[in-house]
């Protein structure tokens, strides 16, 4: 997959890393504001493993507030500005607001993943416009009320349907069909069984032609079936990854980079060893 003057060779799974800049993310919220930290750990993932840097500026945690377009700019840009400056990396701007994405590209950003599956007033319109890759992401709801009792017949169906209903969108608004990610959105407005369902049939994504994106690091799903706080989920993340992997998922977003990496490497080379 192109990405600006760089490739991304999907025939074997990446690490797209995260990089919150702001104060409220469920993981590592307030951590990375500063842009020496957010420099710092950019520069940390990609010399672990990390492929894409994803970097957002407004938390999509249950229940987060809503940002304003300027403030989001504000944590956003500047990080964008110093990586795209200081670190050969592809660069992923983590946002639903088209002005966002306009101007994170234009400060180096070579990619956009929005958990609204660019369904915000001009955003599919923008994105067609600037010409890069995206990511199109299932949630039921939105982050403040996305967790209050999420209700399907049949949670893989209408995931996939919902999917491939944005592709087309993203095609119909001049988007190529080999520019677009799709994102089941693990954790957004599903239950923990609901979460299992999308894991146990992740075949049901990744049979398709466009190349799947799965967050899954240190997700709640993960506390909820191990009872282990944030801080305790590296395992459980590592073996959501081992089977996304398996499954043929091709980026892992993630927060625990060299862990995540090691496992991918695992786990295709016996998947691919003849």
């Amino acid at each position: 997959m192109k990405f600006k003057d760089k490739y991304l060779d999907l025939n074997r799974p990446h690490v797209m890393g995260i990089l919150n800049v702001t104060p409220d993310s469920f993981s590592d919220g307030g951590r990375y504001a500063k842009i020496e930290d957010a420099l710092a750990h950019a520069r940390k993932m990609l010399a672990e493993g990390a492929s894409i840097i994803d970097v957002g500026g407004e938390s999509t945690r249950p229940g987060a507030e809503q940002v304003s377009e300027q403030d989001e700019l504000d944590r956003v840009i500047p990080v964008i500005e110093r990586i795209n400056a200081e670190l050969d990396t592809i660069i992923s701007i983590d946002t639903s607001k088209p002005v966002v994405m306009s101007h994170a590209i234009s400060a180096g950003a070579a990619m956009i993943n929005d958990v609204s599956a660019l369904q915000m007033n001009d955003a599919l319109s923008m994105a067609a416009s600037l010409e890069v890759p995206v990511c199109v992401m299932h949630m039921q709801g939105e982050p403040q009320t996305m967790q209050q009792s999420p209700t399907y017949q049949n949670v893989v169906d209408e995931v996939a349907e919902f999917l491939l209903a944005r592709c087309d969108a993203c095609i119909g608004a001049g988007i190529s069909s080999d520019q677009i990610m799709i994102d089941p959105g693990f954790g957004f407005g599903k239950t923990v069984q609901q979460n299992i369902e999308i894991m146990q049939k992740l075949d049901s994504f990744v049979s398709g032609k466009y190349p799947v994106l799965l967050g899954i690091s240190r997700k709640s799903t993960i506390g909820a079936i191990l009872d282990r706080p944030i801080e305790e989920r590296l395992a459980g993340s590592l073996a959501l990854t081992a089977l996304a992997v398996n499954a043929g998922v091709k980026i892992i977003r993630a927060h625990d980079i060299k862990a995540s990496m090691d496992t991918i490497n695992i786990t295709f080379a016996i998947k691919n060893r003849a």
